[in-house]
C-alpha cells in the first residue's frame, strides 16, 4: 500500500468516526430540546403591551412626521446604494478587493478577511449601515415616554446584536478558516461544546464561559486562611488569621452580596482585598450567605437582617469584645445593610461605628440600565416564577447580567465554543461568575416592588419588622466607593443615594472601570484610578467637575479612612474563642453548594 493509499485511509477513517460523532451528538441535542422545561414568556422580553405601544408609536410617528421617515429611508438607501456601487466598483477590475471601508471600527470584525475579501466586507458594511439606521430611527419615534424610549433602544441593540454576521457559520471567517485548518473536527468539537452546555442546563443555552476544571474553591481560589466560627441558616462567619503581630482594636465584617458568592473579594492572593485587609493589620470576619433553594421561600430581608446583620455582628462584638465594629456591604448587601442601619437607629442601637457601601443602591429613582428589567411586565413575571418555585434561580439572573453585555457574555463566547471548538479559557473571575446563586422568593419580590419599584426606602417610608425605615435614619460616618462605568449599580444615583442619607461625616469615591473591576483593583496593578471631592453639590454631574484624579486604587486611600475609625493597636487576635470554635477552614461549606 503506498504512502497515499494510507493517508486517503486515514482520512477516510477520520471521516466515519466524526460522522458518527455527529449522528451521537445530534441525537442527543434533539433529545434535550425535545425535553427542554418551558420558560415562562413574561420572563423572555418585555409583554405585549410593550410591543403594541411601541408599534402605535411607530406608525403615529410616520402619520405624523412623513418627511422626517422619508429622510431616514432616503439616507439610509442612499448609504446602501453607495456602498453597492463602491463594491461593485473595486470588482470592475477584475480583481477580488474591497471598496473603502469608512465604517467604524468594531473589534467583532478583527479578522483582516472583513476589510480585505468583497463578500465578507460587503456584509460587514451593510450590516453597520443597516443598524445604524434602525437605532436612529427608533430612538427618535414621538410618543413614548423616556422610560419606554430606554426599553425600546435596550432590546432593539439585542436585535440588532444577535443578527450580526459573525453570529453565523457561513459568514464569520474566523469560523470557515478554522474548519478548513482542522479538516472540520472544529466544527464537530463546536457541536459537542453545544450539547454539553444544553444538557447542563435542561435544554436552555447557557454558554459556558470558562474552564470549570481549572479551578476549585479552596484550594487555587478563595485561599486566604481563617475559620469559619459560627453558622445558622443563613449564613457561615468566617473569621481570617492574622498576618500582623498587631491589629486595630475595632474589627470589621464585610457582608458581600448574595446575588453571587463572596469569593469575588478573594480570588488570588495577588488581587484578594481580603488578604489585602488582614496584611493591613485589621481583624476581619467575612459572611459566606447560605445558597437558599425551596425551603427558604418565606425569607424576607427582615431575615436576611435579623439573622445575617445583626445575628454576625453580635458574635463579632462576643469574640472581640469590643462594643462597636466597622461594617462594608457590596451591592445588594450594601443596600440591605443601609436597611440594618436605620432599624438600628430605630432600636437605639450603636453597634455599628462606620459603614463603608461597595457600588451600592438605595436610592432607586435613577435606575440606570438595569432598568429595563424592573418595568411590571418583567417584575410580575418574577413574582409569578417564584411563587411557584419558592426561590428565583441563578439562570434568570445571569441570563439578565449577560444580555447587558451581550457581546462580551453570550455572543462572543458562543463563536468561540460552537463555531470555533475551542475549549473555554481558564478565567477565575469568569469561574465565579458562572457560580450563582438562588434568591428566596420572599425577599426578591420585596427586593423588586418596595426598593426598586416603589423606592421606598430613599421616600422614607420602607415598612419591614414592624419599623418604617428611611434612609435619612444612617447617621453612622460613611464611605461610599461607586464605579465610573458601572452597569448594574450606576454611580450617580449610588451618589445620590449616599447623598440622602443622615450621616455628617461622609466620604464618596469614584473609581474608574466598572461593578468588579472597580473594587477588585489591587494597589500592586496601578491600572484604575480613581476620583474625589470633599464637597456634595446636589448634581452628581457638578461633583464630578469638581473632583480630583488620583492615579491608582483607591484601597490606600479606605484604609487611610478606615484606620481612623478603628481604635487603637492590640495584640493580633487568634481565630475564635472558647465559645467559637472553628466549625471548618474558610472559605466554609455554603459556599461550596451549587447553582439548582
Amino acid at each position: 500500500m503506498t504512502t497515499s493509499q494510507k493517508n486517503q485511509g486515514h482520512e477516510l477513517n477520520e471521516l466515519n468516526q466524526n460522522l458518527a460523532k455527529i449522528e451521537e451528538l445530534s441525537a442527543r441535542l434533539t433529545n434535550i430540546v425535545a425535553g427542554k422545561k418551558a420558560v415562562r414568556q413574561s420572563l423572555q422580553g418585555p409583554g405585549q403591551e410593550f410591543y403594541a405601544k411601541a408599534v402605535a408609536a411607530c406608525w403615529n410617528d410616520v402619520l405624523a412626521n412623513p418627511a422626517k421617515i422619508i429622510e431616514q429611508q432616503v439616507a439610509f438607501w442612499g448609504k446602501s446604494l453607495q456602498h453597492a456601487m463602491e463594491a461593485q466598483q473595486a470588482l470592475s477590475g477584475g480583481e477580488l478587493v474591497a471598496p473603502e471601508d469608512h465604517t467604524p471600527k468594531d473589534r467583532r470584525f478583527s479578522n483582516p478577511l472583513w476589510e480585505t475579501h468583497p463578500y465578507y466586507n460587503y456584509l460587514k458594511q451593510q450590516y453597520l449601515i443597516t443598524s445604524e439606521a434602525m437605532e436612529n430611527t427608533l430612538s427618535d419615534v414621538e410618543g413614548l415616554d423616556e422610560r419606554d424610549k430606554q426599553k425600546l433602544g435596550f432590546f432593539t441593540r439585542q436585535m440588532i446584536d444577535m443578527m450580526s454576521p459573525t453570529n453565523y457559520l457561513a459568514t464569520n471567517p474566523d469560523a470557515m478558516e478554522r474548519a478548513i485548518e482542522t479538516e472540520g473536527q472544529s466544527l464537530v468539537d463546536g457541536l459537542e461544546n453545544l450539547v454539553r452546555d444544553l444538557e447542563s442546563n435542561d435544554g436552555e443555552l447557557v454558554v459556558k464561559l470558562v474552564d470549570e476544571s481549572a479551578f476549585e474553591v479552596g484550594e487555587n481560589i478563595a485561599t486566604t486562611e481563617g475559620s469559619v466560627i459560627y453558622r445558622n441558616r443563613m449564613l457561615e462567619l468566617i473569621q481570617y488569621k492574622p498576618t500582623t503581630q498587631k491589629v486595630h482594636a475595632r474589627p470589621l465584617i464585610i457582608f458581600p452580596p448574595w446575588i453571587n458568592k463572596f469569593y469575588i473579594l478573594d480570588l488570588k492572593e495577588q488581587n484578594s482585598l481580603i488578604k489585602w485587609i488582614v496584611d493591613q493589620g485589621y481583624t476581619l470576619f467575612v459572611v459566606s450567605w447560605v445558597n437558599p433553594d425551596a425551603r427558604y421561600a418565606e425569607v424576607g430581608l427582615g431575615d436576611y437582617i435579623e439573622e445575617g446583620y445583626l445575628a454576625a455582628i453580635n458574635e463579632v462584638k462576643a469574640i472581640t469584645g469590643q462594643k462597636k465594629v466597622n461594617v462594608v456591604g457590596y451591592c445588594i448587601a450594601g443596600t440591605t445593610l443601609s436597611l440594618a442601619l436605620s432599624l438600628m437607629k430605630k432600636r437605639g442601637d450603636t453597634s455599628v461605628n462606620s459603614a463603608t457601601f461597595f457600588t451600592t443602591l438605595t436610592d432607586f429613582s435613577d435606575q440606570g440600565e438595569v432598568g429595563v428589567f424592573l418595568d411590571d411586565d418583567f417584575v410580575s413575571g418574577i413574582e409569578e416564577e417564584v411563587k411557584e418555585t419558592g426561590y428565583l434561580s441563578s439562570f434568570f439572573m445571569s441570563r439578565t447580567f449577560s444580555y447587558m453585555r451581550s457581546n462580551d457574555l453570550v455572543y462572543g463566547p458562543a463563536i468561540n465554543s460552537y463555531m470555533l471548538g475551542k475549549t473555554p479559557p481558564a478565567f477565575d473571575l469568569l469561574y465565579w461568575n458562572g457560580d450563582g446563586t438562588n434568591l428566596p422568593a420572599k425577599m426578591t419580590v420585596e427586593y423588586l416592588r418596595g426598593l426598586c419599584q416603589g423606592d421606598q426606602f430613599a421616600r422614607g417610608d420602607f415598612e419591614l419588622l414592624n419599623e418604617h425605615l428611611s434612609i435619612a435614619d444612617v447617621e453612622v460616618p460613611i464611605c461610599a466607593i461607586a464605579c465610573e462605568t458601572d452597569h448594574i449599580a450606576a454611580w450617580k444615583s449610588s451618589y445620590n443615594g449616599m447623598r440622602k442619607m443622615g450621616s455628617k461625616d461622609r466620604t464618596f469615591i469614584l473609581s474608574e472601570s466598572g461593578h468588579i473591576a472597580g473594587i477588585v483593583n489591587p494597589p500592586s496593578k496601578k491600572k484604575y484610578g480613581h476620583y474625589t471631592n470633599e464637597t456634595w453639590p446636589e448634581a452628581s454631574e457638578d461633583w464630578l467637575q469638581g473632583a480630583e484624579f488620583h492615579q491608582g486604587s483607591w484601597w490606600g486611600r479606605w484604609d487611610n479612612w478606615l484606620s481612623g475609625k478603628s481604635g487603637k493597636k492590640v495584640d493580633a487576635r487568634a481565630v475564635g474563642d472558647s465559645s467559637h470554635t472553628p466549625l471548618a477552614p474558610a472559605p466554609g461549606t455554603y459556599v461550596l453548594a451549587k447553582k439548582t
